[in-house]
């Protein structure tokens, strides 16, 4: 059987109806959806900086800069998929935070033509319930989107695996020895899950996505182009030195430079003679300034990158342990495993080993490394 041919039950019908209360509304617009799961999966952001990041995002694939791997790949299948009157496969997408994976994860109901988007978010995910009744609720060439895949309950992960291969749930009814299994078929739709930590993801499970993608660090030049798009939606009229320059500071992320942009503007508006209705001038100066009470350095480091470091520093060379680290600079761990050092180990700066974190002669000679120790990798 074809997954375009997966018949409906009687029984579906009446199962939605019950599961309405725990999932998605299935004729809630997409971007309401994702507006709705945003505060949960991004913590660390205010509602206003959330709600003008999803105004910066791409409409279409002919608007996404950057990643034109990923991009092109996931055209092709979804052209394929159409012209085959198919259900778009499975697809994961994993990388670091920031760099596009729910712009992306959004645009596919669109490019597939059919379908709503639903979003749910895998650290809510503990029961099976919580995923079951979504579920039930998606119509045929729907889009189920997980954020942060890997966060979800060993429980309900088990739901996943044979609604994404079979479209179908098994649900025990009662408990003990009047315990019996009902099968519910499900309408054909495509999962689209966005991990930072592909590795943490159980075998099962990632084997069941036969669309797995992998989106890189953006190189200063996109950057760019994308800090001229969002500065014409900002009303920002950012000068092309400007705009090179605050892309090179920007770690290779969107998100980063995005949020520079909006600050920067701040300080650009503040200091000329701005009128309202009148784009904001931005120039090398305010961008100079901007990051300058951001904490950006030249290299792109914050304090809290530059805070790692002389950590590092103090420690005379010797390799330090991500548990110290992370309580003497005052962070959580997976916060500066999946935000500051990947920067950091880009650039050069630090290095990884068995015993700890090292801090490199690259590090030491940018920072001016205050020990004078000369056992630095």
């Amino acid at each position: 059987m074809s997954r375009k041919d997966y018949p409906a039950t009687p029984g579906d019908e009446g199962l939605q109806e019950e599961a309405a209360g725990e999932s998605v509304e299935r004729d809630q617009p997409a971007s309401a959806a994702a507006d709705d799961a945003s505060a949960s999966y991004t913590p660390g952001r205010s509602i206003e900086e959330q709600a003008e990041e999803r105004s910066l995002r791409p409409t279409s694939f002919q608007d996404f800069i950057g990643q034109s791997q990923v991009i092109d790949n996931l055209r092709i299948a979804v052209q394929a998929a159409r012209d085959r009157g198919e259900v778009l496969d499975h697809i994961l997408l994993s990388g670091m935070p920031g760099l596009g994976k729910t712009s992306i994860a959004m645009l596919l109901g669109g490019e597939m033509g059919a379908g709503n988007t639903h979003v749910l978010s895998g650290p809510t995910l503990e029961r099976g319930k919580d995923v079951v009744g979504t579920l039930t609720q998606l119509a045929r060439g729907d889009f189920l989107f997980i954020d942060e895949i890997h966060r979800m309950s060993a429980h309900a992960e088990e739901f996943l695996y044979s609604a994404m291969e079979d479209f179908r749930v098994d649900l025990i009814i009662e408990s003990g020895a009047d315990s019996r299994s009902i099968k519910v078929d499900l309408k054909p739709f495509t999962l689209v899950a966005a991990t930072t930590r592909e590795g943490l993801l159980t075998a099962p499970l990632r084997s069941r996505f036969q669309i797995v993608e992998k989106l890189e660090p953006y190189p200063a030049a996109d950057l760019a182009r994308i800090l001229e798009r969002s500065g014409g939606l900002l009303g920002c009229d950012i000068e092309q030195d400007a705009c090179g320059e605050l892309a090179s500071r920007s770690r290779g992320t969107p998100r980063f430079a995005n949020r520079f942009l909006r600050r920067i503007r701040d300080v650009a508006q503040s200091r000329g003679d701005w009128k309202s209705g009148d784009p904001v001038k931005v120039d090398a100066a305010a961008v100079a300034e901007g990051l300058e009470r951001l904490g950006v350095d030249e290299n792109g480091l914050d304090r809290v990158d530059r805070k790692i470091l002389n950590v590092l520093f103090s420690n005379g060379g010797e390799a330090v342990g991500l548990k110290t680290l992370a309580a003497t600079v005052g962070e959580e761990q997976r916060t500066i495993e999946e935000v500051y050092e990947p920067h950091l180990i880009r650039e050069g700066l630090i290095h990884r080993t068995a015993r700890g974190r090292c801090a490199t002669r690259k590090a030491a000679e940018l920072y001016g490394d205050p020990s004078g120790q000369p056992s630095f990798v």
